[in-house]
């Protein structure tokens, strides 16, 4: 299974540490993550040292390419948001955690295409991945 992970990259950078244990976990039930390097520590809000039109149209193709676009909306994220709503668009099945104790976008919580999962802990949001890769 080909996973599209997103998180907020230029929005903050305050939870990679949890996309990189998302990531693993993910790895860990054998899916192949596509876009690793937003959980990479070393990314800064700077981003990658490509140009806006290669972020956009490698991040189509890889979104063209995903079974499952999975995100952290935790963190605000315009870039974030676009995926979803691309994903959406494009016939993916999209899931959105959050930490529960954050003010995320109700706009984008009342969309019903969208499988939500809120948490307190990320721990909380393994056992979630797990039942994804099933």
């Amino acid at each position: 299974m080909k996973i599209y992970f997103a998180g907020a990259i230029r929005g903050g950078r305050e939870k990679v540490y949890d996309y990189a244990k998302f990531v693993a976990r993910f790895e860990k039930n054998n899916c192949n993550v596509l876009t690793k390097h937003v959980a990479d520590p070393n990314l800064g809000t700077k981003g990658e040292n490509l140009s806006p039109k290669e972020i956009y149209d490698r991040d189509c193709d890889w979104l063209n390419e995903c079974d499952i676009l999975f995100a952290d909306i935790t963190v605000p994220s315009l870039g974030v948001g676009y995926e979803i709503c691309l994903g959406e668009h494009l016939g993916k099945r999209v899931y959105a955690v959050y930490d529960k104790n954050v003010n995320v976008s109700g706009y984008l919580r009342g969309d019903s295409n969208i499988t939500f999962f809120p948490y307190d802990n990320p721990e909380e949001v393994y056992d979630f991945i797990d039942s994804i890769c099933k």
